[in-house]
């Protein structure tokens, strides 16, 4: 069985699907693992490392994807709209995808995966349950995306994060706002605070108090219905539900600093969270990282992959920010990756197991077919003559929120702000 990873063509794309620390536990599995050149170099990894870790370069990307019975991508089909087509064609009968595909945003074009009857993964489908968290590859991108979103504000912020009593005076901390507390917030509170700043967060889930709280942020309470939905996650809402929201958040947004949104929608556009009323009343050189950008973003003016001033404020808004740190964002995939590889490859073989909710949930073509149930559904397929293999997935702002950790011991006490239309 032989294991191919190409080159990524995604335009600025530096990550690689697996990277030489994951080849060990490949070969338990009885896999000869085949790299095209130069594949995983814009992360760090060089064909040499590849070689010393017993993968096989191959310079050719035909012969790769002709030789592999399984092929590891980090984005592929959807993900990977005008380049990736060319690989599309390059898949053969029976051969095993496994990779972002991105099939809620153009489920449609995932027929043209299906009519190469090719096997094909969709990670980000993975479901959430606790035996999945190893190969939650939107948990993982997140984890980086909430780091660096931290520092892409903190880099264009006109002042410092933290406060500092100096012969010259005392300089006041960054006062930072976070949107979303699943796993990208989660990470960006906790980095913030790492470079001092005031941190607050707001969450239309009331669970996730207890979480923001417990990495020393004030959390901010609304008076309005919740939003739990399925899995801990945030479900999507009515647009009066958005705009009394909105009513409520200008309050707070009005005395930040930084603004970092992070809700995503899979498949849809991103609610506006972040109106320009707003924009307006925040301070004059403050800074809003949009991480939602992808999906038209969070904030009403931001412009997905532009950076932009409106109103004296910076808007930021980052695409695809896991590629600028390829590094660690290459290893944390290719973990997941493996993980689920341990699970798809049986005695040297890829197995099936359709009783396995991972690869049952993950799974959107076969046998010449969309096999995905949700998938089909936003398709407008009729339903297979089978029941499809997986449930919809949550519609999910974010990422699930991930345990926090604990306080300092010589943490004070944070408190918590209630809003409200009184």
């Amino acid at each position: 069985m032989k294991i191919g990873v190409p080159k990524e063509t995604f335009p600025g794309e530096r990550r690689v699907a697996l990277v030489p620390g994951s080849l060990a536990a490949l070969k338990k599995l009885g896999a000869e693992v085949l790299v095209e050149s130069g594949a995983g170099e814009q992360a760090g990894f060089l064909d040499e490392s590849y070689n010393s870790a017993g993968a096989t370069i191959v310079s050719d990307r035909d012969q790769l994807f002709g030789d592999a019975d399984i092929i590891c991508q980090v984005r592929a089909a959807v993900a990977n709209p005008d380049q990736g087509q060319a690989d599309i064609q390059r898949l053969r009968e029976g051969q095993i995808l496994v990779a972002q595909c991105d099939p809620l945003t153009d489920p449609q074009a995932m027929s043209k995966v299906a009519e190469r009857k090719a096997v094909a993964f969709a990670m980000e489908l993975m479901p959430r349950i606790t035996r999945a968290q190893s190969m939650d590859v939107l948990s993982s991108m997140a984890t980086i995306a909430g780091y660096k979103a931290v520092l892409i504000a903190a880099s264009h912020l006109p002042q410092m994060f933290p406060m500092m009593m100096t012969a010259a005076g005392t300089l006041t901390p960054a006062r930072v706002f976070v949107i979303g507390a699943g796993v990208a917030g989660l990470q960006a509170i906790a980095t913030a605070r790492k470079l001092g700043a005031v941190v607050s967060a707001y969450d239309v889930r009331p669970a996730v108090k207890e979480q923001v709280q417990s990495l020393g942020a004030k959390f901010v309470e609304m008076e309005l219905d919740t939003a739990e939905g399925e899995g801990g996650y945030a479900r999507a809402m009515d647009e009066e539900f958005y705009r009394r929201q909105r009513e409520l958040m200008l309050r707070v947004v009005a005395d930040m600093d930084v603004v970092i949104t992070t809700a995503a929608i899979p498949g849809k556009q991103s609610p506006i969270l972040v109106t320009e009323n707003m924009v307006q009343v925040m301070p004059p050189g403050s800074v809003i990282v949009d991480l939602a950008a992808e999906r038209g973003g969070n904030c009403e003016l931001t412009k997905g992959g532009e950076t932009i001033i409106a109103h004296d404020v910076t808007i930021i808004g980052p695409l695809n920010i896991p590629s600028e740190i390829p590094k660690h964002a290459s290893q944390m995939y290719s973990n997941n990756l493996t993980t689920f590889l341990k699970s798809l490859i049986k005695d040297g073989k890829p197995v099936l197991d359709m009783t396995d909710e991972c690869i049952a949930g993950t799974l959107v073509t076969r046998g010449g077919d969309v096999v995905h149930s949700f998938v089909r559904e936003l398709a407008g397929m009729g339903p297979l003559e089978e029941k499809a293999p997986a449930a919809p997935p949550p519609e999910a702002a974010d990422t699930p929120p991930a345990p926090a950790p604990s306080p300092p011991p010589d943490e004070e006490p944070t408190d918590t702000y209630k809003l409200s239309d009184n």
